[in-house]
């Protein structure tokens, strides 16, 4: 059994603190295939985005370098100050806030037409999810744009079973089904595609489940 009570904002300042970029496994400096597909397909035109736990910006930096207007949030201090200095070193203009998506997200004073998490999701629990999906849906404008990836329960990473899966920096991870995804998001978002696909790890590769969706125009209010 594996303690799941541990908070988010401590576990990651003390990776980007303590960890150098290279050795943490999500941070890729490429950006994934999955995302440059939308892109190159037309289904992604640049537009006001943001990137949902950011991380050191990779792909904020990349997505303002090719037109779009892009905010960056992450929970970790030293992720946002690394993030700054990226962009400024490569001459790129992106907006880095430090935010918790769980939260009120008040530092956030704008909407987007874009939003998206790499791998986000699966850092968060199953009871915290409809608060954070509540809140990407607020951000959003009506028929906006949103795309999570997050690893999928029948990857054979970490143990390859459990819903629950410790990993070799001390995090833990929530593993999940196409079917948890599709409930979760259905409420509030039109799911144009939901499918399992294989994603670049640093390490290994591991099979995520894929959800790119639409914002529904009216608020759901009887859920």
């Amino acid at each position: 059994m594996v303690d799941k009570d541990i908070m988010s904002q401590v576990e990651m300042e003390r990776i980007y603190k303590n960890i150098p970029l290279e050795e943490i496994p999500w941070n890729i400096e490429t950006p994934p295939d999955a995302l440059l597909e939308l892109i190159e397909s037309g289904k992604l035109k640049p537009c006001k985005t943001i990137d949902l736990g950011c991380g050191a910006g990779n792909y904020a930096i990349y997505l303002a370098s090719i037109g779009f207007d892009v905010t960056g949030i992450d929970i970790s201090p030293s992720a946002i100050k690394i993030a700054k200095e990226k962009a400024k070193k490569k001459g790129v203009k992106c907006n880095f806030l430090v935010a918790d998506v769980l939260g009120d997200l008040d530092e956030v004073k704008e909407t987007f037409d874009f939003a998206y998490d790499w791998e986000l999701l699966h850092h968060i629990f199953p009871e915290k999810r409809k608060k954070y999906v509540e809140n990407v849906y607020r951000i959003l404008n009506p028929g906006g744009k949103y795309l999570s990836v997050c690893f999928s329960e029948k990857d054979p990473q970490f143990g390859g079973h459990g819903k629950y899966r410790k990993t070799s920096l001390g995090t833990i991870l929530y593993f999940s089904s196409e079917d948890e995804l599709r409930n979760l998001f259905g409420f509030y978002f039109n799911i144009k595609e939901l499918k399992t696909i294989e994603t670049r790890g640093k390490f290994a590769p591991h099979l995520a489940n894929y959800a790119f969706m639409e914002r529904k125009l009216k608020y759901p209010n009887n859920r």
